[in-house]
Protein backbone atom coordinates (compact mmCIF):
# COMPACT_ATOMS: atom_id res chain seq x y z
CA UNK A 1 0.00 0.00 0.00
CA UNK A 2 2.66 2.50 0.73
CA UNK A 3 4.26 1.89 -2.28
CA UNK A 4 0.61 2.24 -4.03
CA UNK A 5 0.58 5.78 -2.41
CA UNK A 6 3.70 6.57 -3.73
CA UNK A 7 3.13 6.66 -6.96
CA UNK A 8 -0.27 8.16 -5.94
CA UNK A 9 1.36 11.24 -5.81
CA UNK A 10 3.95 11.06 -8.61
CA UNK A 11 1.14 10.28 -10.90
CA UNK A 12 -1.39 12.95 -10.43
CA UNK A 13 1.70 15.46 -10.47
CA UNK A 14 2.65 14.05 -13.82
CA UNK A 15 -1.31 13.94 -15.04
CA UNK A 16 -1.46 17.70 -14.53
CA UNK A 17 1.54 18.11 -16.40
CA UNK A 18 0.27 16.22 -19.05
CA UNK A 19 -2.85 18.71 -18.87
CA UNK A 20 -0.45 21.70 -19.26
CA UNK A 21 1.14 19.90 -22.11
CA UNK A 22 -2.46 19.46 -24.38
CA UNK A 23 -4.29 22.58 -23.67
CA UNK A 24 -2.15 25.35 -25.53
CA UNK A 25 -3.23 25.77 -29.23
CA UNK A 26 -3.97 28.50 -31.06
CA UNK A 27 -4.60 28.77 -34.58
CA UNK A 28 -3.20 31.14 -37.26
CA UNK A 29 -4.54 32.31 -40.44
CA UNK A 30 -5.04 29.65 -43.50
CA UNK A 31 -2.21 29.40 -45.59
CA UNK A 32 -4.27 27.67 -48.33
CA UNK A 33 -8.01 27.76 -48.89
CA UNK A 34 -10.40 25.28 -46.94
CA UNK A 35 -13.94 24.88 -47.08
CA UNK A 36 -15.23 26.78 -44.22
CA UNK A 37 -17.33 24.48 -42.96
CA UNK A 38 -14.36 21.28 -43.12
CA UNK A 39 -12.28 23.61 -41.00
CA UNK A 40 -11.33 22.89 -37.85
CA UNK A 41 -12.00 26.01 -35.51
CA UNK A 42 -9.50 27.26 -32.93
CA UNK A 43 -12.31 26.67 -30.49
CA UNK A 44 -13.04 23.24 -31.32
CA UNK A 45 -9.48 22.45 -31.03
CA UNK A 46 -9.08 23.89 -27.94
CA UNK A 47 -11.87 21.88 -26.49
CA UNK A 48 -10.32 18.53 -28.08
CA UNK A 49 -6.51 19.41 -26.09
CA UNK A 50 -8.12 21.06 -23.05
CA UNK A 51 -10.81 18.77 -21.33
CA UNK A 52 -8.48 17.63 -19.05
CA UNK A 53 -8.27 21.12 -17.45
CA UNK A 54 -10.96 20.27 -15.06
CA UNK A 55 -10.13 17.21 -13.49
CA UNK A 56 -6.35 18.48 -13.50
CA UNK A 57 -7.71 20.44 -10.66
CA UNK A 58 -9.37 17.70 -9.00
CA UNK A 59 -5.40 15.19 -9.32
CA UNK A 60 -3.21 18.50 -7.78
CA UNK A 61 -5.89 17.78 -4.59
CA UNK A 62 -5.70 14.30 -4.55
CA UNK A 63 -1.74 15.05 -4.73
CA UNK A 64 -1.99 17.20 -1.68
CA UNK A 65 -4.15 15.42 0.42
CA UNK A 66 -1.71 12.27 0.41
CA UNK A 67 1.41 14.46 1.34
CA UNK A 68 -0.99 15.87 4.47
CA UNK A 69 -1.99 12.76 5.70
CA UNK A 70 -1.10 9.28 6.34
CA UNK A 71 -3.63 7.09 4.88
CA UNK A 72 -4.25 4.96 7.61
CA UNK A 73 -7.83 2.75 7.57
CA UNK A 74 -10.62 5.50 9.76
CA UNK A 75 -8.32 8.33 9.74
CA UNK A 76 -9.71 11.71 9.31
CA UNK A 77 -8.48 15.15 7.56
CA UNK A 78 -9.47 18.30 7.13
CA UNK A 79 -8.75 21.74 6.17
CA UNK A 80 -10.02 24.78 5.54
CA UNK A 81 -11.67 23.79 2.78
CA UNK A 82 -12.23 19.99 2.50
CA UNK A 83 -12.75 16.98 4.40
CA UNK A 84 -11.26 13.51 4.14
CA UNK A 85 -12.44 10.40 5.51
CA UNK A 86 -9.23 7.07 4.99
CA UNK A 87 -10.10 3.33 4.45
CA UNK A 88 -8.27 0.54 3.64
CA UNK A 89 -9.01 0.77 0.07
CA UNK A 90 -8.42 4.63 -0.51
CA UNK A 91 -10.64 7.51 0.84
CA UNK A 92 -13.46 10.31 0.83
CA UNK A 93 -12.76 13.78 -0.01
CA UNK A 94 -15.88 16.21 0.11
CA UNK A 95 -14.89 19.93 -0.64
CA UNK A 96 -16.90 23.01 0.09
CA UNK A 97 -15.38 26.41 -1.76
CA UNK A 98 -12.10 25.35 -2.32
CA UNK A 99 -9.63 27.47 -4.34
CA UNK A 100 -7.47 25.11 -5.86
CA UNK A 101 -4.34 26.29 -8.20
CA UNK A 102 -6.11 29.33 -8.27
CA UNK A 103 -9.46 28.38 -9.93
CA UNK A 104 -12.63 29.40 -8.91
CA UNK A 105 -14.40 27.80 -6.13
CA UNK A 106 -14.38 23.53 -6.00
CA UNK A 107 -17.10 21.66 -4.29
CA UNK A 108 -18.66 18.42 -4.28
CA UNK A 109 -17.23 14.75 -3.86
CA UNK A 110 -14.13 12.50 -4.83
CA UNK A 111 -14.17 9.11 -4.01
CA UNK A 112 -10.44 7.75 -4.67
CA UNK A 113 -10.69 3.50 -4.46
CA UNK A 114 -7.10 1.59 -4.85
CA UNK A 115 -7.09 -1.53 -7.37
CA UNK A 116 -7.28 -4.76 -5.51
CA UNK A 117 -4.23 -6.35 -6.90
CA UNK A 118 -1.18 -5.51 -4.92
CA UNK A 119 1.00 -5.78 -7.79
CA UNK A 120 -0.60 -2.81 -9.43
CA UNK A 121 -0.42 0.95 -8.90
CA UNK A 122 -3.65 1.52 -10.25
CA UNK A 123 -6.57 3.39 -8.74
CA UNK A 124 -9.99 5.14 -9.49
CA UNK A 125 -11.04 8.42 -8.87
CA UNK A 126 -14.56 8.71 -8.69
CA UNK A 127 -16.24 12.06 -9.74
CA UNK A 128 -19.66 12.97 -8.13
CA UNK A 129 -21.49 16.38 -8.86
CA UNK A 130 -17.82 17.60 -8.43
CA UNK A 131 -18.17 21.59 -9.12
CA UNK A 132 -15.11 23.90 -10.38
CA UNK A 133 -16.71 26.84 -9.96
CA UNK A 134 -19.85 26.33 -12.26
CA UNK A 135 -18.28 23.21 -14.18
CA UNK A 136 -20.17 19.99 -13.04
CA UNK A 137 -17.82 16.63 -13.22
CA UNK A 138 -18.90 13.59 -13.27
CA UNK A 139 -17.78 9.87 -14.40
CA UNK A 140 -14.40 8.26 -13.63
CA UNK A 141 -10.77 8.18 -13.81
CA UNK A 142 -8.88 5.04 -13.85
CA UNK A 143 -4.93 5.89 -13.19
CA UNK A 144 -2.36 2.87 -13.95
CA UNK A 145 1.12 3.82 -13.03
CA UNK A 146 4.05 1.23 -14.32
CA UNK A 147 8.15 1.72 -14.16
CA UNK A 148 10.18 1.53 -16.87
CA UNK A 149 12.24 -2.46 -16.55
CA UNK A 150 15.52 0.01 -16.13
CA UNK A 151 13.76 1.90 -13.37
CA UNK A 152 14.81 5.20 -15.22
CA UNK A 153 11.09 5.89 -16.43
CA UNK A 154 7.29 5.90 -15.52
CA UNK A 155 4.35 4.98 -17.51
CA UNK A 156 0.78 7.10 -16.59
CA UNK A 157 -2.49 5.48 -18.10
CA UNK A 158 -5.55 7.72 -17.62
CA UNK A 159 -8.53 5.96 -18.49
CA UNK A 160 -11.28 8.38 -18.78
CA UNK A 161 -15.21 8.16 -19.14
CA UNK A 162 -16.21 11.60 -18.24
CA UNK A 163 -19.18 14.04 -18.55
CA UNK A 164 -18.30 17.76 -18.20
CA UNK A 165 -21.62 19.88 -17.89
CA UNK A 166 -20.57 23.42 -19.12
CA UNK A 167 -22.18 26.88 -17.27
CA UNK A 168 -24.55 27.11 -20.07
CA UNK A 169 -25.92 23.12 -19.52
CA UNK A 170 -23.87 22.17 -22.24
CA UNK A 171 -21.66 19.03 -22.21
CA UNK A 172 -18.66 17.51 -23.36
CA UNK A 173 -18.39 13.47 -22.65
CA UNK A 174 -14.95 12.03 -22.90
CA UNK A 175 -14.21 8.52 -23.20
CA UNK A 176 -10.67 6.97 -23.92
CA UNK A 177 -7.18 6.66 -22.72
CA UNK A 178 -3.88 8.71 -22.62
CA UNK A 179 -0.56 7.97 -21.57
CA UNK A 180 2.19 9.97 -20.81
CA UNK A 181 5.74 8.24 -20.43
CA UNK A 182 8.84 9.92 -18.51
CA UNK A 183 12.20 9.28 -19.06
CA UNK A 184 14.67 10.82 -16.40
CA UNK A 185 18.15 11.81 -16.59
CA UNK A 186 20.77 12.84 -13.84
CA UNK A 187 19.04 16.49 -14.36
CA UNK A 188 15.83 18.29 -14.64
CA UNK A 189 17.11 18.78 -17.99
CA UNK A 190 17.67 15.42 -19.34
CA UNK A 191 13.60 14.76 -18.50
CA UNK A 192 11.66 13.89 -21.49
CA UNK A 193 8.45 12.40 -22.44
CA UNK A 194 6.32 11.30 -24.73
CA UNK A 195 2.43 10.69 -24.99
CA UNK A 196 0.66 8.74 -26.76
CA UNK A 197 -3.35 7.09 -26.73
CA UNK A 198 -6.57 7.38 -28.44
CA UNK A 199 -9.68 9.45 -27.00
CA UNK A 200 -13.21 10.84 -28.19
CA UNK A 201 -15.21 13.25 -27.25
CA UNK A 202 -18.89 14.91 -28.15
CA UNK A 203 -19.80 18.21 -28.04
CA UNK A 204 -23.00 19.36 -28.95
CA UNK A 205 -23.89 17.21 -32.07
CA UNK A 206 -20.37 17.52 -33.15
CA UNK A 207 -18.04 13.91 -32.43
CA UNK A 208 -14.53 14.17 -32.49
CA UNK A 209 -11.79 11.43 -32.03
CA UNK A 210 -8.06 11.71 -31.71
CA UNK A 211 -5.31 8.74 -32.59
CA UNK A 212 -2.04 9.46 -31.63
CA UNK A 213 -0.24 7.89 -35.01
CA UNK A 214 3.51 9.04 -33.15
CA UNK A 215 4.38 9.39 -30.12
CA UNK A 216 4.11 13.03 -28.93
CA UNK A 217 7.52 14.25 -27.90
CA UNK A 218 9.16 16.74 -25.56
CA UNK A 219 11.27 17.43 -22.73
CA UNK A 220 11.82 20.49 -20.05
CA UNK A 221 13.81 22.25 -21.71
CA UNK A 222 11.51 23.31 -24.43
CA UNK A 223 8.15 24.94 -23.85
CA UNK A 224 6.29 23.17 -26.83
CA UNK A 225 5.84 19.83 -28.15
CA UNK A 226 9.24 18.46 -30.23
CA UNK A 227 7.78 16.22 -32.58
CA UNK A 228 4.80 13.77 -33.13
CA UNK A 229 1.78 13.13 -35.46
CA UNK A 230 -1.98 13.02 -34.08
CA UNK A 231 -4.96 12.40 -36.61
CA UNK A 232 -7.90 14.20 -35.31
CA UNK A 233 -11.65 13.32 -36.66
CA UNK A 234 -13.89 15.57 -36.44
CA UNK A 235 -17.37 14.08 -37.63
CA UNK A 236 -15.16 11.53 -40.17
CA UNK A 237 -13.58 14.20 -41.17
CA UNK A 238 -9.56 13.28 -40.76
CA UNK A 239 -7.16 15.87 -39.93
CA UNK A 240 -4.11 15.18 -39.71
CA UNK A 241 -1.85 17.68 -36.67
CA UNK A 242 2.25 17.33 -36.96
CA UNK A 243 3.78 18.81 -34.17
CA UNK A 244 7.01 19.05 -35.84
CA UNK A 245 10.48 17.47 -36.83
CA UNK A 246 12.12 18.18 -33.16
CA UNK A 247 13.09 21.80 -33.13
CA UNK A 248 12.06 23.97 -30.58
CA UNK A 249 9.36 26.01 -32.13
CA UNK A 250 5.93 27.22 -31.21
CA UNK A 251 4.73 25.43 -34.62
CA UNK A 252 2.45 23.07 -35.77
CA UNK A 253 0.64 22.14 -38.90
CA UNK A 254 -2.93 20.79 -39.73
CA UNK A 255 -3.51 18.73 -42.81
CA UNK A 256 -6.96 18.44 -44.30
CA UNK A 257 -7.97 15.50 -46.64
CA UNK A 258 -7.86 17.85 -49.65
CA UNK A 259 -3.92 18.52 -49.16
CA UNK A 260 -4.85 21.97 -47.81
CA UNK A 261 -2.25 22.98 -44.72
CA UNK A 262 -2.92 25.00 -41.60
CA UNK A 263 -0.59 26.29 -39.60
CA UNK A 264 -0.71 26.54 -35.63
CA UNK A 265 0.96 28.38 -33.35
CA UNK A 266 1.69 26.29 -30.36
Amino acid sequence: METIKRYLIAGLMVGSLLTCLLQSCSTDADEQEIAVEDQLTQQELQTVLETDQWTAVADTALAEIYQNGSGASGKSAANECYQVVYSETGFTATFANCVLNGTENVNGTLVVTYSTNPDVASYTATFDGFFVGAIELNGTRTYTLEMGESQNSIALTVNSEMTVTLEDQSTIIESGTKTLTLTFGETLADISFSITGNWMLQVGENTYSVTILEPLNGNFECAYLLSGIMDLSKNGLEIEVDFGDGSCDDMAQLTYPNGAKENISL
